[in-house]
């Protein structure tokens, strides 16, 4: 098998969605974890007329098990088997590709028969067999680079699932370790990401505001700066951003301090868009000078 990375022009395919440092922007987005079908059902409908409307990609992601929480006693999700009748059904019903969060070996068949995307969790980015059991799949494998990593150490990690056969791989940068419950973005991260691994960089705004376990039994997060960061991450160029959103973010189960309120999405991505026309302008005028 050869250890050559996928080119920095690569571009992953998620159902109807394309993923590349080159293209238009496209959007991860929904609640942190799966609540109900209903809830779920909602919330995919309403991100899909905001992403008509702005003529966006979408892919719906929720999670149907948050196994990193800070306290046993913190809620968890659905499960896996309920949650992915429920994905089944946003497929069908709205027609996007959608996401989810795998944390073991055993996740992934089951995941990858119904999602488009199987996400890897920062704290597992090194977890070679649960990487490579992803990878054989088939599926596209969007990888959170670990808060503990730095930016070039991506290029392990996209290596041991180009090496598994799977070409489809993307990086996340979501903040890095900076002190106790503190995350840090360093925009250096996205271009280092691109380059060194060849792959389409999403920049997920919602767990680098995040505060680990900030609230003592919970994370804590300062929602207010995800726009900021989004939309610098979005000057640098990237191939997506990933924003965790819920109706009513301080009655979610989980993440609630991070995520942005519904009614605030369309605003946001509307800037979001504007900002990537400009970048991306920009960056191929530096190309072809």
């Amino acid at each position: 098998m050869s250890d050559a990375l996928p080119q920095e022009s690569a571009v992953v395919t998620a159902g109807p969605v394309r993923f590349g440092n080159r293209l238009p922007l496209a959007i991860i987005a929904g609640p942190c974890v799966m609540e109900s079908r209903e809830h779920a059902l909602e919330m995919a409908a309403a991100l899909k007329e905001i992403a008509e409307r702005l003529g966006l990609g979408l892919v719906y992601k929720s999670s149907f098990d948050k196994a990193n929480r800070t306290s046993a006693a913190s809620a968890r999700g659905l499960g896996l088997d309920k949650a992915l009748a429920v994905f089944a059904e946003v497929k069908e019903r709205f027609g996007l590709a959608v996401t989810t969060d795998v944390h073991e070996v055993a996740h992934c068949g089951p995941a990858a028969e119904v999602v488009d995307i199987l996400q890897i969790p920062a704290f597992l980015c090194r977890q070679t067999d649960l990487l490579v059991a992803a990878a054989r799949t088939g599926r596209a494998v969007n990888v959170k680079k670990g808060q503990f990593l730095a930016p070039w150490d991506m290029a392990n990690v996209a290596r041991k699932i180009t090496e598994a056969g799977n070409p489809n791989v993307m990086v996340t940068e979501r903040g890095a370790s900076f002190g106790y419950n503190t995350l840090v973005s360093d925009m250096r991260a996205l271009p280092i990401m691109a380059e060194t691994t060849g792959a389409p960089v999403i920049f997920d705004a919602t767990h680098s505001v995040q505060q680990p376990g900030g609230r003592g039994t919970s994370s804590g997060g300062e929602r207010r700066f995800v726009p900021v960061l989004a939309r610098a991450a979005v000057a640098v160029g990237v191939a997506g951003v990933f924003i965790e959103t819920h109706e009513d973010p301080d009655r979610a189960p989980s993440d609630g301090p991070n995520m942005v309120p519904l009614r605030d999405m369309e605003r946001l991505l509307a800037e979001l868009k504007a900002f990537d026309r400009l970048a991306k302008a920009r960056s191929e005028a530096d190309r072809m000078a």
